[in-house]
């Protein structure tokens, strides 16, 4: 007993890390909703859980960007959310994700007019959120215009992904504070 030492090559190990982990997720997921989520999908894969029930989530629910998460990943973008969208949630939002798809999503959840760029108004809004009541009016703009006068690369008045990778790159504490365990 004890003395048999189990060895899982790399591959076996990053298959049961995935399955385990699609497991947790699969319990919280039903634990929103269970007398909708099934244990057992082969009759019903499609099932969706309103954004109320995902944003109340005590991993969501003092998130001030709750509800352009949920959007974001939701397929249809209406915060509804099915165990896919909700497993590529959790997946990206991991600690474990990488950062050039962390930042490809924080661009996508702050992109508040979801027109492809961060203009200044959008900038204005994440200050606004992170901020909450702390700066006047005035100020969420003054921070959010120079914001965009620091990161704007190519001067065009807004930011594309590839300004806002640049921008990020600075900003050494991103990749461990957006993130959501489970």
């Amino acid at each position: 007993m004890g003395s048999k030492q189990t060895t899982f090559r790399d591959d076996q190990l990053d298959e049961y890390q995935v399955a385990h982990f699609i497991t947790l997720l699969h319990g919280r997921f039903r634990e929103l909703a269970p007398n909708l989520v099934p244990l057992d999908y082969t009759n019903n894969p499609d099932i969706t859980l309103t954004s109320c029930l995902i944003t109340a989530m005590p991993e969501l629910k003092e998130n001030p960007f709750r509800q352009r998460i949920v959007e974001t990943f939701s397929e249809d973008g209406s915060g509804d959310l099915s165990f896919s969208d909700f497993v590529d949630m959790f997946s990206i939002l991991s600690e474990m994700a990488p950062l050039d798809l962390k930042i490809t999503y924080a661009f996508k959840i702050y992109d508040f007019n979801m027109d492809g760029f961060l203009c200044e108004q959008d900038v204005e809004e994440v200050v606004h959120r992170l901020t909450g009541e702390e700066l006047k009016p005035e100020e969420r703009k003054l921070v959010s215009h120079r914001v965009m006068e620091e990161a704007d690369l190519d001067g065009d008045g807004k930011l594309s992904l590839t300004d806002f990778e640049n921008m990020i790159s600075k900003a050494p504490d991103f990749i461990s504070t957006f993130h959501i365990r489970i």
